[in-house]
């Protein structure tokens, strides 16, 4: 079992082999990014399920920055990583680059305030038949020409095709990359990251693609 801080942010869901640009403002999300820091605690930026208890309206700067805001409660399978601090601002405020490595499913919670850390397992996908490979492969290239005809129809697709080195990467990694750099619905991207296998990503991937006019 694996420690990890939770950091929740709706509408938000990281996969592995992506970076996730943090900006911490709450005093326990930076006592918790603090403890991340000394301990090599990996941190997980995770969907939330729903809102447990909502921010004070109408907060200015100062308090926002010193008090803590919405409480949420995460979904059960969330991807995490080690956090690298860019710059400690000189109000208390964080920039950070959360590495995101892994995949993990929570057991039970140990801790509730002043932040979440739960108990931890690898959420890894079932073992592959060799015979599959193939059929991977050609997934792949078919979401590769895909995104190659919507570069041309929106340009929003050519940052994507055009990204440095992502499309030569295995498909195991090609699949959880590609929804680091495209948007689809958060609940969406949930769906996609507790599929356990290649096939079931690759294939989504292409049909959600395909949908696109």
């Amino acid at each position: 079992m694996t420690d990890i801080c939770i950091f929740p942010i709706p509408d938000c869901v990281t996969f592995p082999g992506t970076v996730f640009p943090l900006h911490v403002f709450e005093p326990r999300y930076r006592k918790m990014i603090q403890h991340c820091l000394d301990t090599q605690t990996p941190v997980a930026i995770c969907h939330t399920q729903k809102l447990l208890s909502p921010a004070k309206p109408n907060q200015d700067p100062h308090t926002a920055l010193h008090s803590n805001q919405a409480t949420y409660k995460p979904y059960p399978i969330f991807s995490a990583g080690q956090p690298e601090l860019l710059k400690a601002l000189d109000d208390g405020r964080l920039l950070l680059n959360i590495h995101i490595r892994q995949r993990y499913r929570a057991i039970a919670e140990k801790q509730t305030l002043p932040y979440m850390v739960y108990d931890c397992e690898p959420f890894l996908d079932r073992e592959a038949d060799p015979d599959d490979h193939d059929y991977h492969e050609e997934l792949k290239q078919r979401i590769l020409k895909r995104l190659d005809i919507l570069a041309f129809r929106q340009p929003e697709f050519q940052a994507v095709y055009q990204a440095h080195d992502w499309q030569t990467k295995p498909v195991n990694e090609f699949s959880f990359q590609l929804f680091g750099l495209i948007a689809f619905d958060a609940d969406t991207q949930q769906q996609l990251l507790a599929m356990d296998t290649i096939t079931d990503r690759l294939e989504r991937a292409l049909e959600l693609l395909l949908g696109i006019d």
